[in-house]
């Protein structure tokens, strides 16, 4: 093979092309059967990254930052896991709000708007420090930009997915967006979720839900294609009245088949 169909660090061209696609390690080196120390050490860089991304307790200020949270008027509430060790082992007490924190939503947001945004911990307290400050205000003018009304945003701390119930219970809103920390794994612990459903309430399951996944810097851009994409879906739901599997996504094509 020619010297200059490798790439710079001596892989072949082709391959130093399929491995810039991707942050999962394919096609790395290897000594015997094993990883080189290099690899194995950004192995364990990115188990510890994960582990401190789901053990991390959540807390606003420190997370988002006292301007931002002043700038929305963010406030916490809480599930009825108590620690992160419940949350993580009761899957069940993430999905239900403290009795407590019913009437500070209460008091502190408007019914009945069109676009309820929460903000969930999850399993990954970096990917809310990470992308919600640059995704909030993003959804937020392209919300606008279409005349809706906008609930008042707010935190859930031990949140699990479910809890968008209780809030679409409570709050009656036409779409529920809930941005919550994914499951890090050992490519990246930045990872935001963002689930969404019309007019969410007690029993609503997994298939009354649309999801948009991989909200992160090598995923989906989350100041421009996740905004939009959230916003659009929320304007499908509206206009027909469902979510779920009985709704998909309208993507634009993909860049490679625009160039054909």
């Amino acid at each position: 093979m020619k010297k200059d169909e490798l790439s710079a660090d001596g892989w072949p061209a082709t391959i130093a092309r399929i491995r810039a696609q991707t942050p999962a390690r394919v096609l790395v080196d290897r000594a015997g059967a094993a990883y080189r120390t290099g690899t194995q050490l950004e192995l364990r860089e990115a188990h510890a990254a994960a582990r401190d991304a789901v053990r991390t307790k959540f807390d606003l200020e420190k997370d988002l930052g006292p301007d931002f949270v002043e700038q929305w008027k963010l406030f916490v509430v809480s599930t009825m896991a108590a620690n992160k060790d419940e949350y993580l082992l009761r899957p069940d007490l993430g999905r239900q709000l403290n009795p407590e924190n019913r009437d500070l939503i209460l008091r502190r947001c408007a019914r009945q708007a069109d676009l309820q945004v929460v903000i969930g911990d999850g399993l990954s307290v970096t990917a809310i420090q990470t992308q919600v400050p640059s995704l909030l205000p993003a959804i937020v003018e392209k919300a606008n930009a279409r005349g809706w009304t906008l609930g008042q945003p707010f935190a859930v701390r031990h949140c699990r997915v479910g809890v968008m119930n209780e809030v679409g219970e409570l709050l009656r809103p036409r779409v529920v967006v809930l941005l919550i920390g994914e499951r890090p794994g050992l490519a990246t612990a930045e990872s935001l979720s963002a689930y969404m459903a019309f007019q969410p309430d007690a029993g609503h399951n997994d298939s009354q839900r649309n999801l948009i996944s991989n909200i992160h810097a090598r995923g989906v851009s989350p100041t421009e294609a996740a905004a939009s994409r959230i916003v659009d879906l929320a304007a499908q739901m509206m206009q027909r009245k469902i979510s779920g599997v009985q709704l998909k996504e309208e993507l634009p094509p993909a860049k490679w088949l625009e160039k054909k």
